[in-house]
């Protein structure tokens, strides 16, 4: 299809990936020309999804995380995909405040940066099965406004 453009990276869950997570989903996004806060939109969430599948969905154990990247038009999709645990409650997980592992000190606030952070945030998981993030941001929204109302 016309005006898209797609990419797979993955990586071992080794908490020392979550930044070439995020600088390889930087990279890829760079072919929309975000705005600087853009792109640390994005590095943001991908950050959270990350750090969730290391700590919560394989517990710290080393296993795969895959994220895919998706453009269309102006849009990114991002997916961040790992086989862990699972989630058994999606809605309490994306609670503000709400963690599974208190006894980290964990915010429990990942979910609610990611959606503060990206225009949509979706969550597939099951228990045993795993936990699949799907993200999307429109890159330039507002500029296209601002370019005409500035002259």
């Amino acid at each position: 299809m016309k005006n898209t453009n797609e990419m797979e990276i993955i990586f071992d869950s080794h908490s020392s990936n979550e930044g070439f997570a995020r600088v390889s989903v930087a990279a890829f996004l760079t072919q929309l020309n975000p705005t600087v806060e853009e792109v640390a939109d994005v590095k943001t969430a991908i950050s959270e999804a990350v750090t969730n599948a290391v700590i919560h969905g394989y517990e710290n154990e080393i296993h795969k995380v895959s994220i895919r990247c998706r453009i269309e038009g102006q849009q990114i999709t991002v997916e961040v995909k790992d086989n862990g645990v699972g989630i058994e409650d999606v809605e309490q997980a994306m609670t503000p405040l709400y963690t599974s592992k208190p006894e980290l000190e964990r915010s429990g606030m990942g979910f609610a940066f990611m959606e503060a952070f990206m225009d949509s945030v979706e969550v597939e998981s099951a228990p045993g099965e795993g936990t699949t993030v799907r993200m999307k941001k429109t890159i330039g929204k507002g500029r296209e406004l601002w370019t005409t109302q500035s002259l």
